[in-house]
């Protein structure tokens, strides 16, 4: 017994997409440094031993850029994928199930890098 004002209230834009596309924009532009150096430190720790290895990442700027980095790839990733998910699945039902185990996934993930990364570093 809605009136058709009352039932399409709150289905339409929620006003967060244009925040949502500037925060995947300045993820992806904050990546790109990071990236760039991520991959030549890696290349810089190919051949060398474990304990070498472990003892860059104990370097407390290392730590912090390898900690930024993975937070920002977590972060842009579940970005995407609610764009993907929003995009595609088409129950709400499903697409709320996936949003969120998405969400959680993602979450679990960059906190065990993280962790893995800070335990390295504080060893």
């Amino acid at each position: 017994m809605k009136n058709p004002l009352a039932r399409v209230k709150g289905s339409g834009a929620s006003g967060e997409g244009s925040h949502h596309w500037w925060l995947q924009r300045v993820t992806a532009l904050a990546l790109v440094p990071l990236v760039v150096w991520f991959m030549f430190s890696i290349v810089g720790q190919v051949g060398k031993d474990l304990e070498t290895v472990r003892t860059w990442i104990a370097q407390p700027h290392v730590a912090v850029l390898l900690v930024l980095s993975l937070s920002l790839m977590f972060y842009h990733g579940q970005l995407g994928m609610q764009v993907i998910i929003d995009d595609y699945v088409h129950r709400s039902g499903l697409r709320l199930c996936c949003l969120r185990v998405t969400r959680v996934v993602l979450l679990v993930s960059g906190f065990a890098g993280a962790f893995a990364v800070l335990r390295i570093a504080l060893s």
